[in-house]
Parts: C-alpha cells; sequence; structure tokens
C-alpha cells in the first residue's frame, strides 16, 4: 500500500493561507502525488487532484456528500440539511424536481427571455449614468430574473437589498470574521421573507403557477410523502434562485475577459453561437468561482494503492484541475478555440461539479449558468458600447470566492441596436449524450 503525503496543521495553514484557490494543486507539486492529507480544524482530510481523482469522488458506492459540508457554509451559503448533504433516493427524489425546472428548454428560454428583458431596462439606466458598476448592476438583473422565472414577487424597492443578501451568502463561503456574520445575517433575512412566500402559497393567499420553483418546491414531498417543513422548503428554494443571482460573478469575469482580449469582441460580433458557447466555457474554466468540493468515504476503499477509510472527509481539486496542463494545453492561457476539440468529458470540465447532472451532484442549473453567459455576452458585444476607464481589475486568489476588485466599473455606455435573439436553449447540452 502506497504511502499518502502527509502535512501537519500548521503547514496547512500556512499553505491555504498563502495559496487559495491553488492550495491543493500546488499541495500535490509539493508532495510530487496526486493525493495527500492535511489536518483542516483538527480532522483528518485527503486532498485529491486530477481527471481520474474527478472519476472516483462521483462513484457513489464510494462517497457520501452526508456530513461534508461544514455547519459554517451550511449557515451562510447552503443551508443547513440542503440537498447538497442527502444522498441515495431522498437526494434523486428532490434532484428530480431541480432538473424538472432547470433543463427543460422552454423553462431556460423562459429565463432567458426575463433576463433580456432586465438587461435591456438596465442598459437604459446606463445610458444616463456617469459609470455603472457592472458586477452590482448584474446582480440586480440576476435577483430580478431570477425571481420573475421562479414565481417569487419581489417589490422594485427591494431588488438591490435581496441581490447583495444572496450575494453575501455566496461571499461568506471562504470567510472568517465580520464577512461570515455577514452571509449568516442575510441568510436569516431570505429565509425568513421566502418562508413567509412558502406559507403563503400553501395558504393559497399567493398565486403560485404550476411549474414555477415557488410552487413545486412548496407542494414538494419526499419519499414518505411528507411535506417540507416551511424552513426547509426556503432552503430549497433559495438554492434554486441563489445560483442564478451568483452568475453575475461570471458575468464580470466575462466582461474582464472581453477588456483583456479586444480580439474576441470581433471574434464574437461575427461568430456563431457555438462560438459564443466555447467563449463562455473558457471564462468558466480560466477565472475562479468553486476552489474545491468536499465528500466522505462512503466505506473502507483503496484508490492507486492509497487507503481511504470510512467516514473521511475527502476534498476534490476544482481549481487545479481546470488549470492543469495535462488536461489542458497551456492553461493560464485565454483560448476559447480549445473547446473545438474538447470531448464533453464530465470528468475533466468541473466548474460546476463534475459526473452526471441527473444521477449524482453535479449543478443542475449548469445549463442556466452557461445560456445566460451567453446572453450577458451578446448584450455586452451586440447591444451596447461602453468604456472601461482606469481601475484596478485584478482579483486574488486567496480570497474566496473572488472578482475584480472594482466591480468592473463602465462608462460611456450606449445603445447599438435591437438585440439579436437568443440562440435557442435547445442547443445540445455537451454535458448530456443521447
Amino acid at each position: 500500500m502506497a504511502q499518502t503525503p502527509s502535512e501537519n496543521a500548521l503547514k496547512s495553514a500556512k499553505a491555504f493561507l498563502r495559496d487559495g484557490y491553488p492550495f491543493i494543486q500546488r499541495g500535490t507539486e509539493r508532495n510530487h502525488s496526486p493525493i495527500f492529507q492535511i489536518d483542516l480544524l483538527g480532522f483528518k482530510t485527503t486532498c485529491i487532484h486530477g481527471k481520474e481523482a474527478t472519476r472516483i469522488f462521483y462513484d457513489q458506492e464510494k462517497f457520501i456528500r452526508n456530513g461534508a459540508v461544514p455547519e459554517r457554509i451550511q449557515k451562510t451559503l447552503m443551508g443547513e440539511n440542503a440537498i447538497h448533504t442527502m444522498d441515495d433516493a431522498p437526494h434523486r427524489h428532490l434532484k428530480g424536481v431541480f432538473l424538472s425546472l432547470m433543463l427543460p428548454e422552454k423553462n431556460i428560454q423562459q429565463l432567458l427571455d426575463h433576463m433580456a428583458r432586465f438587461w435591456k431596462a438596465y442598459l437604459g439606466k446606463w445610458e444616463k449614468t456617469t459609470s455603472t458598476v457592472l458586477f452590482e448592476d448584474a446582480l440586480e438583473i440576476m435577483c430580478l430574473t431570477a425571481y420573475a422565472w421562479a414565481g417569487v414577487p419581489l417589490e422594485p424597492t427591494e431588488v438591490r437589498k435581496k441581490a447583495l443578501d444572496n450575494w453575501a451568502m455566496v461571499d461568506a463561503f471562504g470567510a472568517v470574521g465580520p464577512r461570515h456574520w455577514r452571509g449568516r445575517s442575510a441568510r436569516n433575512r431570505i429565509e425568513n421573507w421566502i418562508g413567509d412566500i412558502i406559507r403563503n402559497i400553501r395558504k393559497g393567499t399567493l398565486a403560485a403557477t404550476p411549474g414555477t420553483a415557488a410552487y413545486e418546491i412548496a407542494h414538494y414531498r419526499d419519499l414518505d410523502g411528507k411535506q417540507f417543513s416551511t424552513r426547509k422548503a426556503a432552503i430549497e428554494l433559495i438554492n434554486a434562485t441563489r445560483p442564478i443571482i451568483a452568475i453575475a460573478a461570471y458575468i464580470s469575469f466575462a466582461a474582464l475577459a472581453l477588456h483583456k482580449h479586444p480580439d474576441e469582441r470581433m471574434k464574437l460580433l461575427h461568430g456563431s453561437d457555438a462560438y459564443t458557447e466555447m467563449f463562455v466555457q473558457e471564462v468558466r474554466r480560466l477565472y475562479p468561482f468553486a476552489p474545491f468540493l468536499g465528500a466522505r468515504a462512503r466505506t473502507n476503499f483503496k484508490w492507486n494503492g492509497h487507503q481511504f477509510k470510512k467516514g473521511r472527509l475527502v476534498l476534490l481539486d476544482v481549481y487545479g484541475l481546470l488549470h492543469d496542463g495535462q488536461v489542458w494545453d497551456n492553461p493560464e492561457q485565454f483560448n476559447p478555440e480549445r473547446f473545438k476539440a474538447w470531448d464533453g468529458s464530465r470528468y475533466d470540465f468541473i466548474p460546476q461539479g463534475g459526473g452526471d447532472h441527473a444521477l449524482g451532484h453535479r449543478c443542475p442549473g449548469e445549463r442556466i449558468t452557461i445560456e445566460a453567459m451567453k446572453l450577458a455576452v451578446n448584450m455586452l458585444t451586440r447591444c451596447m458600447e461602453y468604456e472601461v476607464p482606469e481601475q484596478d481589475l485584478s482579483f486574488s486568489l486567496q480570497r474566496l470566492p473572488t472578482f475584480p476588485k472594482s466591480g468592473f466599473i463602465i462608462t460611456k455606455v450606449k445603445k447599438t441596436g435591437d438585440f439579436s435573439p437568443v440562440a435557442s436553449a435547445a442547443a445540445k447540452c455537451p454535458f448530456h449524450h443521447s
């Protein structure tokens, strides 16, 4: 049996604070091994890196998610005992609701229609203002989009507050101190608000349309036929909407990529929907969002000569795999063309998780993310002109999550014409194979 390299608590903590996103990737380089052990807050934890590591991580006979999400993340980002912590039949049953909401092309197109409408409204506002922080306004656009799509009523005066609260939950992911507590407070406010929505739908005092996230989750029953508690239903409705709002971070990175690579603008203007998708995929590959994902060993097993004990916490390197030179040629170079030759593997391109959408824990809203980003890129290139003034566009890999420090400020915005219709959401998803 192979000896698994190990790093003590002090060395692990120093490395994590120093490295941030590439923490696991650099750990594998230090230890000359795709697997190594660390001490994480007093718990022995195994870190794994690579395509084959991803494949084993999504083997449900070997790994479970229950017990893998720390309480501090449940109390901010995901919600307590949410779908991310479920396994087997209960997980598949609830996941089926998310898939029914997020995969049908008509549902995706409805979301895109809402997003286009709100983007156009904000474009009119941007033309009249001196400067705009794109990230902040993209949060509002995606907040309006998510709730309109989900069937959740939102007062115009509440848009910014709700958008910032949703981001605060995401922003608390890798935080300690004030940023973490802001995330907790934001979750409490959003859970209470959405809880009222759930109660009113169930009482019949708020009309909800069958097929919307608000209706389906409010009336969801588990395998035992039991209705979720109000709070549990609120948590899962938030899990259907919060990730859509968080697409604003990817939109700001897409704008940054357009700014840093001006030749891409012309390619997008004169290119096909397929090229726009490759551009979006490259943004999702190169720019950081999720650093790693966690699971626990379901049973004792060996992999690549290394022993995994039942209950062991395991972290899969997401960021490092997306920047692995053995998987991606010149990984630090922005090159959408690389996706021409990509084979659609579920185990090497994992910005929103790996494996199968329907059977495992890969994000069910991945196609929504891709299509929403394509719409945003089309808006930025085909529908408007703007200038990018001097500002700090850097982003720190030590901050989890990260985004451009300035939020990507744009000035002198001008509408350039009617928006070209978005390509149908029926475009074949590269992660699904018929």
